[in-house]
Protein backbone atom coordinates (compact mmCIF):
# COMPACT_ATOMS: atom_id res chain seq x y z
CA UNK A 1 0.00 0.00 0.00
CA UNK A 2 1.45 3.61 -0.98
CA UNK A 3 2.23 5.65 1.26
CA UNK A 4 -0.78 8.51 -0.47
CA UNK A 5 -3.27 5.52 -0.01
CA UNK A 6 -2.30 5.15 3.54
CA UNK A 7 -3.11 8.58 4.28
CA UNK A 8 -6.28 8.89 2.29
CA UNK A 9 -7.75 6.07 4.67
CA UNK A 10 -6.32 7.32 7.68
CA UNK A 11 -8.11 10.33 6.58
CA UNK A 12 -11.39 8.91 5.68
CA UNK A 13 -11.59 6.78 9.20
CA UNK A 14 -10.60 10.06 11.54
CA UNK A 15 -13.66 11.76 9.32
CA UNK A 16 -15.91 9.14 9.53
CA UNK A 17 -15.70 8.56 13.71
CA UNK A 18 -15.40 12.42 14.23
CA UNK A 19 -19.14 12.30 11.97
CA UNK A 20 -19.91 8.99 14.70
CA UNK A 21 -19.08 11.09 17.57
CA UNK A 22 -21.42 14.15 16.58
CA UNK A 23 -24.43 12.07 16.04
CA UNK A 24 -24.09 10.28 18.96
CA UNK A 25 -24.17 13.10 21.12
CA UNK A 26 -26.95 14.63 19.02
CA UNK A 27 -28.72 11.31 19.26
CA UNK A 28 -27.57 11.08 23.47
CA UNK A 29 -29.29 14.34 23.54
CA UNK A 30 -32.79 13.69 21.77
CA UNK A 31 -33.23 10.57 23.83
CA UNK A 32 -32.66 12.59 27.28
CA UNK A 33 -34.53 15.25 26.47
CA UNK A 34 -37.41 13.20 24.91
CA UNK A 35 -37.45 10.54 27.86
CA UNK A 36 -37.24 13.24 30.44
CA UNK A 37 -40.01 15.58 28.84
CA UNK A 38 -42.25 13.64 27.52
CA UNK A 39 -43.73 12.33 31.17
CA UNK A 40 -44.69 16.40 31.42
CA UNK A 41 -46.93 16.74 28.27
CA UNK A 42 -50.48 16.64 29.25
CA UNK A 43 -53.55 18.85 28.44
CA UNK A 44 -52.89 21.13 31.47
CA UNK A 45 -49.14 22.10 30.09
CA UNK A 46 -50.45 23.66 26.72
CA UNK A 47 -53.32 25.25 27.99
CA UNK A 48 -52.59 26.39 32.12
CA UNK A 49 -50.20 28.75 33.23
CA UNK A 50 -47.43 28.19 36.23
CA UNK A 51 -48.86 26.76 39.54
CA UNK A 52 -48.03 28.77 42.94
CA UNK A 53 -44.10 27.40 43.61
CA UNK A 54 -44.32 24.24 45.16
CA UNK A 55 -47.69 23.33 44.74
CA UNK A 56 -48.43 20.52 41.92
CA UNK A 57 -49.83 20.70 38.45
CA UNK A 58 -50.19 23.92 36.14
CA UNK A 59 -48.53 24.36 32.67
CA UNK A 60 -46.93 26.49 30.94
CA UNK A 61 -49.51 28.18 28.29
CA UNK A 62 -48.47 31.73 28.55
CA UNK A 63 -44.66 30.97 28.29
CA UNK A 64 -45.83 29.05 25.18
CA UNK A 65 -47.93 32.39 23.64
CA UNK A 66 -45.09 34.29 25.00
CA UNK A 67 -42.51 33.01 23.15
CA UNK A 68 -44.34 32.23 19.98
CA UNK A 69 -44.98 36.04 19.82
CA UNK A 70 -41.64 37.33 20.69
CA UNK A 71 -40.22 34.89 17.93
CA UNK A 72 -42.61 35.92 15.61
CA UNK A 73 -42.12 39.72 15.96
CA UNK A 74 -38.77 38.89 16.20
CA UNK A 75 -38.97 36.89 12.66
CA UNK A 76 -40.99 39.90 11.14
CA UNK A 77 -38.49 42.27 12.04
CA UNK A 78 -35.09 40.44 11.49
CA UNK A 79 -36.05 38.28 7.92
CA UNK A 80 -37.01 41.18 6.00
CA UNK A 81 -33.75 43.33 7.23
CA UNK A 82 -31.69 40.67 6.74
CA UNK A 83 -32.67 39.08 3.37
CA UNK A 84 -32.80 42.74 2.29
CA UNK A 85 -28.78 43.34 3.32
CA UNK A 86 -28.13 39.83 1.86
CA UNK A 87 -29.64 41.00 -1.86
CA UNK A 88 -27.44 44.24 -1.24
CA UNK A 89 -24.46 42.14 -0.70
CA UNK A 90 -25.15 39.47 -3.47
CA UNK A 91 -26.97 41.56 -6.34
CA UNK A 92 -25.65 45.03 -6.12
CA UNK A 93 -22.91 45.94 -3.36
CA UNK A 94 -20.88 43.53 -4.51
CA UNK A 95 -17.09 44.35 -3.56
CA UNK A 96 -17.43 47.92 -3.12
CA UNK A 97 -16.41 49.58 0.06
CA UNK A 98 -19.88 49.15 2.13
CA UNK A 99 -20.44 45.69 0.99
CA UNK A 100 -17.21 44.85 2.61
CA UNK A 101 -18.13 46.81 5.98
CA UNK A 102 -21.80 45.36 6.14
CA UNK A 103 -19.88 41.94 5.77
CA UNK A 104 -17.48 43.01 8.82
CA UNK A 105 -20.83 43.90 10.85
CA UNK A 106 -22.26 40.61 10.37
CA UNK A 107 -19.47 38.54 10.99
CA UNK A 108 -18.54 40.48 13.72
CA UNK A 109 -22.33 40.66 15.47
CA UNK A 110 -22.79 36.63 14.58
CA UNK A 111 -19.74 36.13 16.38
CA UNK A 112 -21.04 38.81 19.33
CA UNK A 113 -22.21 36.29 22.74
CA UNK A 114 -25.90 36.88 22.66
CA UNK A 115 -25.69 38.45 26.50
CA UNK A 116 -23.66 40.97 24.87
CA UNK A 117 -27.03 41.78 22.61
CA UNK A 118 -28.77 41.50 25.49
CA UNK A 119 -27.34 44.09 27.47
CA UNK A 120 -27.40 46.42 24.52
CA UNK A 121 -30.93 46.41 24.22
CA UNK A 122 -31.50 46.70 28.13
CA UNK A 123 -29.54 49.81 27.48
CA UNK A 124 -31.43 51.01 24.17
CA UNK A 125 -34.75 50.36 25.59
CA UNK A 126 -35.37 48.55 28.64
CA UNK A 127 -33.12 51.38 30.70
CA UNK A 128 -35.37 54.58 29.12
CA UNK A 129 -38.96 52.73 29.28
CA UNK A 130 -38.20 51.94 32.98
CA UNK A 131 -39.40 48.40 32.61
CA UNK A 132 -38.61 45.28 30.94
CA UNK A 133 -41.13 44.17 27.80
CA UNK A 134 -41.64 41.54 25.55
CA UNK A 135 -40.65 44.41 22.88
CA UNK A 136 -37.36 44.65 23.92
CA UNK A 137 -37.17 40.71 24.00
CA UNK A 138 -38.09 40.52 20.49
CA UNK A 139 -36.04 43.25 19.23
CA UNK A 140 -33.26 41.22 20.99
CA UNK A 141 -33.91 38.48 18.91
CA UNK A 142 -34.29 40.69 15.45
CA UNK A 143 -30.42 42.17 16.31
CA UNK A 144 -29.30 38.20 16.60
CA UNK A 145 -31.24 37.21 13.63
CA UNK A 146 -29.89 39.68 11.11
CA UNK A 147 -26.44 38.76 9.99
CA UNK A 148 -27.05 35.44 9.96
CA UNK A 149 -29.91 35.96 7.31
CA UNK A 150 -28.28 38.13 5.91
CA UNK A 151 -25.04 35.89 5.55
CA UNK A 152 -27.20 33.33 4.65
CA UNK A 153 -29.22 34.86 1.73
CA UNK A 154 -25.77 36.42 0.27
CA UNK A 155 -24.44 32.52 0.30
CA UNK A 156 -27.13 30.97 -1.92
CA UNK A 157 -28.03 33.77 -4.26
CA UNK A 158 -24.34 33.88 -4.91
CA UNK A 159 -24.78 29.97 -5.82
CA UNK A 160 -27.20 30.96 -8.31
CA UNK A 161 -25.25 31.08 -12.34
CA UNK A 162 -24.76 34.36 -13.64
CA UNK A 163 -26.34 33.31 -16.90
CA UNK A 164 -29.68 32.95 -15.31
CA UNK A 165 -29.12 36.51 -14.45
CA UNK A 166 -27.52 37.63 -17.75
CA UNK A 167 -30.29 35.69 -19.60
CA UNK A 168 -32.88 37.33 -18.13
CA UNK A 169 -31.62 40.91 -18.81
CA UNK A 170 -30.80 40.08 -22.52
CA UNK A 171 -34.48 39.95 -22.35
CA UNK A 172 -35.02 43.20 -20.94
CA UNK A 173 -36.31 42.70 -17.82
CA UNK A 174 -35.28 45.19 -15.19
CA UNK A 175 -32.78 44.23 -12.20
CA UNK A 176 -35.50 44.26 -9.26
CA UNK A 177 -37.76 41.74 -11.23
CA UNK A 178 -34.21 39.76 -12.31
CA UNK A 179 -33.74 39.63 -8.75
CA UNK A 180 -37.16 38.43 -7.60
CA UNK A 181 -38.19 36.37 -10.43
CA UNK A 182 -35.26 34.98 -11.21
CA UNK A 183 -32.58 34.44 -8.64
CA UNK A 184 -35.55 34.26 -5.92
CA UNK A 185 -37.00 31.78 -7.57
CA UNK A 186 -33.22 29.40 -7.77
CA UNK A 187 -32.74 30.12 -4.70
CA UNK A 188 -35.74 29.28 -2.68
CA UNK A 189 -34.69 26.85 -0.83
CA UNK A 190 -31.47 27.76 0.51
CA UNK A 191 -33.03 31.19 1.30
CA UNK A 192 -35.70 29.07 3.31
CA UNK A 193 -33.14 27.52 4.82
CA UNK A 194 -31.35 30.35 5.98
CA UNK A 195 -34.70 31.61 7.55
CA UNK A 196 -35.33 28.52 9.46
CA UNK A 197 -31.70 28.78 11.08
CA UNK A 198 -32.09 32.18 12.27
CA UNK A 199 -35.56 31.01 13.46
CA UNK A 200 -33.64 28.14 15.29
CA UNK A 201 -30.79 30.42 16.60
CA UNK A 202 -33.10 32.52 18.49
CA UNK A 203 -35.94 30.00 19.43
CA UNK A 204 -33.28 28.77 22.37
CA UNK A 205 -32.10 32.20 23.62
CA UNK A 206 -31.89 32.61 26.86
CA UNK A 207 -29.40 35.23 27.67
CA UNK A 208 -30.88 38.78 25.87
CA UNK A 209 -34.06 37.85 27.32
CA UNK A 210 -32.86 37.61 30.60
CA UNK A 211 -32.08 41.10 30.19
CA UNK A 212 -34.96 42.29 28.40
CA UNK A 213 -38.00 40.26 28.32
CA UNK A 214 -37.70 38.78 31.88
CA UNK A 215 -40.52 36.59 32.47
CA UNK A 216 -43.60 36.29 33.78
CA UNK A 217 -45.87 34.10 36.05
CA UNK A 218 -49.14 35.34 34.80
CA UNK A 219 -51.27 35.45 31.95
CA UNK A 220 -50.11 38.38 29.52
CA UNK A 221 -51.76 41.63 28.32
CA UNK A 222 -49.38 42.19 25.45
CA UNK A 223 -45.67 42.43 24.95
CA UNK A 224 -45.67 45.67 26.73
CA UNK A 225 -44.44 43.88 29.76
CA UNK A 226 -42.36 41.20 31.12
CA UNK A 227 -42.89 38.75 28.63
CA UNK A 228 -43.54 35.03 29.95
CA UNK A 229 -41.16 32.60 27.80
CA UNK A 230 -40.32 28.82 27.62
CA UNK A 231 -36.37 29.65 27.57
CA UNK A 232 -36.28 31.63 30.91
CA UNK A 233 -38.81 29.41 32.24
CA UNK A 234 -36.42 26.26 31.63
CA UNK A 235 -33.79 28.53 33.47
CA UNK A 236 -35.39 29.32 36.09
CA UNK A 237 -37.58 25.90 36.63
CA UNK A 238 -34.17 23.61 36.20
CA UNK A 239 -32.76 25.39 38.77
CA UNK A 240 -35.39 24.81 41.39
CA UNK A 241 -35.54 22.43 44.50
CA UNK A 242 -40.10 21.13 43.19
CA UNK A 243 -39.69 18.18 41.61
CA UNK A 244 -42.76 19.27 39.46
CA UNK A 245 -41.20 22.46 38.03
CA UNK A 246 -38.18 20.65 37.04
CA UNK A 247 -39.98 17.68 35.07
CA UNK A 248 -41.81 21.00 33.41
CA UNK A 249 -38.61 22.17 32.21
CA UNK A 250 -37.65 19.42 30.84
CA UNK A 251 -40.99 19.33 28.94
CA UNK A 252 -40.46 22.95 28.15
CA UNK A 253 -36.75 22.02 26.73
CA UNK A 254 -38.61 18.90 24.90
CA UNK A 255 -41.04 21.35 23.68
CA UNK A 256 -38.18 24.03 21.94
CA UNK A 257 -36.51 20.93 20.47
CA UNK A 258 -39.05 19.06 18.65
CA UNK A 259 -40.77 22.66 17.06
CA UNK A 260 -37.77 23.47 15.34
CA UNK A 261 -36.82 20.15 14.01
CA UNK A 262 -39.91 19.60 12.85
CA UNK A 263 -39.71 23.24 11.03
CA UNK A 264 -36.45 22.11 9.76
CA UNK A 265 -37.25 19.13 8.17
CA UNK A 266 -40.74 20.00 6.95
CA UNK A 267 -39.33 23.28 5.69
CA UNK A 268 -36.22 21.56 3.73
CA UNK A 269 -38.26 18.62 2.30
CA UNK A 270 -41.39 20.92 1.09
CA UNK A 271 -38.63 23.54 -0.57
CA UNK A 272 -36.49 20.66 -2.12
CA UNK A 273 -39.44 19.07 -3.64
CA UNK A 274 -40.73 22.43 -5.19
CA UNK A 275 -37.03 22.63 -6.40
CA UNK A 276 -36.53 19.81 -8.10
CA UNK A 277 -40.17 19.90 -9.72
CA UNK A 278 -39.24 23.03 -10.96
Amino acid sequence: MTWRKLKDRVIKMASVAAALVGLAALGWILWTVIVRGSSAFNWAFFTRPPSPPGQPGGGLANAIVGTFLMTGLATLIGVPVGILAGVYLAEFGKRGWLANQVRLLCNVLMGVPSIIIGVFVYTLIVVPSGHFSGYAGAAALAVIMIPLVARTTEDMLNLVPNTLRESALALGAPRWRVTLGVVFRAAKSGLATGVLLGVARVSGETAPLLFTALNSQFWMKGLSGPTANLTVTVFNYAMSPFEDWQRMAWGASLLITVSVLVLTVLARHVFGERTRWS
